[in-house]
């Protein structure tokens, strides 16, 4: 089975067949707090999230998006894994706290109907009505029948409806820390969606109601006598079908973002007479609301293709290819000549720059590869700027050279690795070669989750999940960070244990506290005399480094 690489943003607390969901922080540095209040909390791919019931660990990462993650080795089929996978477990939980506070009890369920996903409809039912929330297009709703439907935002609703029914509810769901939290919203035909939070909401007879359904109905209401029937059949005179029509065109024009159409039907609103009262405001209302919205969106055309032209005449790669797919994508209707001639110069302006950036991305690796992997580290960070170059090329062409973006991930990490020796030292090297073996495992790794005593796995490539053969630089620097003052013997005194780096080196003359000049670890003859050092007692009068007892003892001599 091949490894599904996705990340899994949601879980459940506890226990596999948990109700109680949460959302994995994204940056690097919420999750560090995450983790301190979740410390004695266990992760779980639930089984109500369509998981295979796998306990989770979570992956901190600076350069990505921080998630959850099975144990390395471990496959799963769970299908939805984004921040909203989640949602009908968060839904469940605020219907019925919503409820409560209301005297209400319902029952709630996750219907699975013609093979639909779980979590795709979640069914409340109360005493006189029953709620079909869709959170997804699983599921087409069904307006004829007793179940009021919910709509998420992804499920849409033609005008006919909405004209039929005066209104329909909807639901989203907004982020809020390791939560989410539910907001319930009201569309009418021609007006924006008004949100509310499940506060100002209650339960009716006619079913889920929010304050902009109430001025709805109250609206309906005093236009005429009459019960308030929703998709009662009334006659209409020809000017009201035409006004009918005409809002149907405007929201029409709105969903294909034509400004030029919508401004069109405006001005034919406008010029329209002889409409009933019972439509005279809505008639008003959806052409104000229609002018605003054109203005809105020439603006934000007007805005866009400025920032097009700019990043043309800067050569912004990476801002011209976001760019210019905004603006085609705003002007698929009508676009200008002016428009049309922007993004003409545009994309032959990528023509030419995409095939020199990767040249240049080439001719960068060529040099990159030529610095030995397993060299001088002075030699690795004298090569920082062809990395970084190499970095932002890789961030401008994009996806094509997902290859080299691989490779590059290697020469970071071993860039990574480096750091100076002693605090106030310009010493660098692999922190691998400078801390004992016995350390190494000491602390568990942030990176890969591997627990004490655990050797740290890789994260990415062929070889993804495989142990490494030397851990990850950044458990090593959780390990120095901690370590304390110097151990002091019985009589107050530092230790007289002489590390490598406390001699001058027989080999290369390099003084206490410099690498030596050699290709990987400090010359044998420099362990050598630091053993020789240590067994003869000599004081140490240099050796004030706090972290004097991590460093490769004279033990481990004989090992290299």
């Amino acid at each position: 089975m091949k490894r599904d690489k996705r990340q899994i943003q949601t879980a459940v607390l506890g226990s596999a067949d948990s109700e109680e969901p949460l959302v994995l922080p994204l940056e690097a540095i919420e999750l560090g707090a995450f983790r301190a209040v979740h410390e004695n909390d266990s992760f779980w791919c639930g089984l109500l999230l369509g998981g295979c019931g796998g306990r989770l660990t979570t992956k901190l990462y600076t350069d990505r998006v921080c998630h959850f993650a099975h144990h390395p080795g471990h496959n799963c089929g769970r299908q939805s894994r984004s921040v909203n996978s989640a949602d009908h477990l968060y839904v469940k939980a605020a219907a019925i706290r919503w409820l409560r506070t209301h005297g209400t009890q319902a029952e709630i369920d996750f219907a699975q109907q013609d093979g639909s996903p779980l979590g795709s409809v979640v069914d409340i039912q109360l005493t006189h009505k029953k709620l079909r929330v869709h959170l997804d297009q699983g599921v087409a709703p069904q307006w004829d029948g007793e179940v009021e439907p919910v709509l998420g935002l992804s499920v849409p609703v033609d005008s006919d409806t909405l004209i039929k029914r005066w209104y329909v509810n909807r639901i989203r769901l907004d982020s809020d820390g390791t939560s989410r939290r539910v907001r319930i919203g009201t569309e009418a035909f021609a007006r924006p969606v008004e949100w509310f939070s499940l506060d100002e909401c209650e339960v009716t007879e006619r079913g889920l109601s929010t304050p902009a359904v109430e001025r709805i109905i109250q609206a309906h209401s005093t236009s005429g006598p009459g019960r308030w029937t929703p998709g009662e059949t009334q006659q209409r005179s020809p000017q009201d079908k035409l006004a009918q029509d005409l809002m149907r065109r405007l929201l029409y024009a709105r969903r294909i973002e034509s400004p030029d159409l919508t401004a069109t039907v405006c001005r034919e609103i406008a010029e329209l007479s002889g409409v009933s009262t019972q439509l005279q405001g809505r008639l008003e209302s959806a052409r104000l609301g229609g002018l605003l919205w054109a203005e809105k969106q020439w603006e934000s055309r007007r805005t866009e293709l400025r920032g097009l032209n700019q990043a043309v005449t800067a050569e912004k790669l990476s801002k011209v290819k976001s760019l210019i797919a905004q603006v085609r994508k705003a002007t698929k209707v009508d676009r200008t000549e002016e428009e049309e001639a922007a993004i003409r110069s545009a994309a032959e302006y990528l023509t030419t720059a995409i095939p020199a950036a990767l040249a240049h991305l080439g001719h960068l690796f060529v040099e990159i590869r030529r610095i030995p992997a397993s060299g001088d580290p002075e030699l690795l960070a004298a090569n920082v700027q062809q990395i970084s170059q190499a970095t932002d090329e890789l961030a401008r062409v994009g996806k094509r050279v997902d290859q080299q973006r691989a490779e590059l991930s290697l020469w970071e990490d071993r860039l990574d690795s480096l750091t100076v020796l002693t605090p106030g030292s310009t010493a660098t090297g692999p922190l691998h070669h400078l801390v004992g073996r016995g350390y190494w495992t000491a602390k568990s790794c942030p990176l890969c989750q591997s627990d004490q005593g655990q050797q740290c796995v890789t994260l990415d490539g062929p070889r993804a999940g495989q142990p490494r053969d030397t851990p990850h630089a950044d458990r090593l620097r959780l390990f120095l960070g901690e370590a304390g003052e110097p151990k002091r013997d019985g009589e107050g005194k530092a230790p007289t244990v002489w590390q490598v780096y406390d001699v001058t080196c027989p080999v290369c003359e390099r003084e206490p506290g410099l690498w030596c000049q050699s290709s990987g670890r400090p010359h044998a003859p420099r362990y050598r005399l630091a053993a020789e050092f240590t067994q003869q007692k000599k004081p140490n009068r240099e050796n004030k480094n706090s972290l004097q007892d991590v460093y490769l003892d004279a033990s481990e001599v004989s090992e290299l």
